[in-house]
């Protein structure tokens, strides 16, 4: 059986050096450098393609847009793709704004907690809160698993007040939105909104238009009584205690995902530094004809 008689699925299951991926690769490479030159002139790994490709189930059409799409916002967004020091938002990070959870949920995704009681928006601006997104974004990626089952977010909105949504301008609801929804080589499984107030609706309405149908249906907005929908979607081994779960107190995920970062200072930083952002492959080396 050729890579052609799978379906998109089946090659996600896949190794990355599986002989049934290598047209996909070769495809996808092919058209990248065609598109991108004379931008850029550099090669791109394998595994780096692959990223686009599992994101997209192998439609090398699709992952042809999303990876022009990623390095149209490296090049244009300097302002956000500069800087994935962890040490530049350590102030968020400490004060347990943000977690990893440790285990995956029943699909395999990876679960995040964005708290945003968390962030005072009198310290932190909203380009510096969403450099710990794109931090993140740019870790789990790597990881193979993500890659195939995607991940699922939680936006715990209690304590949202009128300085947060005074950060959020449109031009920047556009950014944010585009970045994360069709920009990046990672699969949306679902969106939740817990303890959302009444003045976060604006907000929202005003991000809403820059999301792609797909990611629409998938938010869900759980009110204040999210204990009772919120395990309708994840087990309760894997929620906070908070959240109505039996898992790890989410204050300890929060610092243990932060100690994860840190660790990762010297890689996202070389993230951040290369041209395309593959530091698979170096600088100085061309693509081929």
């Amino acid at each position: 059986m050729d890579g052609s008689q799978l379906t998109g699925p089946q090659l996600n299951d896949l190794p990355d050096d599986s002989e049934l991926l290598r047209p996909y690769v070769s495809g996808l490479r092919q058209r990248a450098r065609a598109q991108l030159l004379p931008l850029c002139t550099l090669d791109f790994s394998d595994g780096f393609l692959i990223r686009f490709l599992r994101a997209r189930d192998f439609d090398v059409e699709l992952a042809l847009k999303l990876f022009l799409n990623y390095q149209r916002w490296r090049r244009e967004c300097p302002e956000i793709s500069g800087c994935l020091a962890p040490r530049s938002v350590l102030g968020l990070l400490n004060n347990h704004y943000h977690a990893v959870l440790p285990q995956r949920d029943h699909a395999g995704s990876r679960v995040l907690v964005y708290r945003i009681a968390q962030w005072k928006p009198k310290n932190w601006s909203a380009f510096e809160v969403f450099r710990v997104s794109l931090m993140t974004s740019e870790m789990i990626c790597t990881e193979t698993e993500t890659q195939r089952r995607g991940l699922k977010v939680i936006f715990d909105l209690q304590g949202w007040t009128l300085g947060h949504a005074l950060q959020i301008n449109p031009s920047l609801a556009m950014k944010i939105s585009a970045v994360l929804s069709d920009s990046f080589p990672l699969k949306v499984r679902g969106i939740h909104l817990i303890n959302e107030p009444m003045f976060f609706r604006p907000v929202f309405a005003m991000l809403r238009p820059f999301l792609p149908e797909k990611i629409k249906q998938r938010i869900h907005m759980h009110g204040s009584d999210f204990c009772d929908t919120l395990t309708d979607f994840f087990p309760l081994s894997l929620l906070p205690p908070e959240y109505g779960g039996e898992g790890p107190d989410i204050e300890e995920a929060c610092q243990e995902w932060t100690n994860q970062l840190l660790q990762s200072e010297k890689l996202l930083e070389q993230i951040a530094a290369h041209p395309t952002g593959d530091i698979g492959v170096a600088p100085g080396d061309s693509a081929s004809t």
